[in-house]
């Protein structure tokens, strides 16, 4: 079999080079790099891995976020390694791998919340840095348990999100993707001097979803206050509120314009 021609950098096994082989054919790895298992093969450590969880069961409303880690992978073949803004290879900073799709049960939300959290522990165990790729935010919950047990204490949030995540139950049930981070304060898994949710917008169901919010220690960076406050505030903002705890960041995709998403 022919060696796959790839853009290597300071030492790491970076993406497929687009300019050698088109970015169309082959299996769609997240930014056509490495799987775990193709580091390993060469003697090296994985840094980051990007691991997919196919999970929607959770939803309130429209399913179908199991089909995101598939489709974020086909997407992502159009990323090139250098970025201009930045002005790094950020590939060649740390060895990132794909690191393939967690095995979640699809019908019992119980079992699959396990699931996840057994899976991102085989990955973050050894000193690997997990992103995720959802999969709908009930995943928020067993990822989150993971990391702080790794972290050793409470970790600091950074929630990027139209909604809060923070009710308490639908239908009853306490485990959906509209109530991670309430299960997560009750477990005393986050630092409640550290979390913020940013880009919130859009109506609740009273008064009192903000109030709970507040007593779990969230601050609320919205829409209307990134517009007015402009990126390069509300990032100082949010340094100065996280400081040097160990931070998840999550990233729901309807906290952009659903123009877009």
């Amino acid at each position: 079999m022919n060696e796959v021609p790839r853009i290597n950098e300071n030492g790491k096994i970076g993406p497929r080079d687009s300019s050698r082989v088109p970015r169309y054919a082959g299996a769609a790895t997240y930014a056509l790099l490495p799987t775990v298992e193709e580091v390993h093969a060469a003697g090296g450590d994985v840094d980051i891995a990007v691991m997919g969880a196919p999970f929607d069961t959770g939803v309130s409303f429209r399913s179908g976020a199991r089909f995101g880690p598939t489709h974020i992978r086909e997407s992502s073949r159009l990323l090139r390694p250098y970025n201009p803004a930045t002005q790094t290879s950020p590939f060649a900073q740390a060895q990132v791998a794909d690191a393939g799709d967690m095995v979640i049960n699809p019908f019992d939300i119980h079992a699959a919340i396990d699931d996840v959290e057994r899976q991102a522990d085989e990955i973050t165990s050894g000193g690997t840095t997990l992103v995720t790729l959802g999969g709908d935010h009930t995943i928020v919950l067993p990822l989150l348990r993971s990391a702080a047990r790794q972290a050793g204490r409470p970790v600091a949030v950074v929630h990027f999100d139209a909604h809060l995540d923070t009710w308490d139950t639908y239908f009853g049930a306490e485990y959906t993707h509209g109530t991670p981070f309430r299960r997560a304060w009750e477990e005393g898994l986050m630092d409640t001097d550290a979390l913020c949710h940013v880009g919130t917008r859009g109506p609740l169901y009273g008064p009192k979803d903000l109030e709970d919010d507040a007593r779990f220690g969230f601050g609320i960076v919205s829409s209307s206050d990134i517009h007015r406050q402009g990126c390069a505030s509300v990032v100082e903002g949010l340094r100065q509120r996280v400081e040097d705890a160990p931070l998840y960041i999550s990233v729901d995709i309807d906290v952009l314009d659903p123009a877009h998403a």
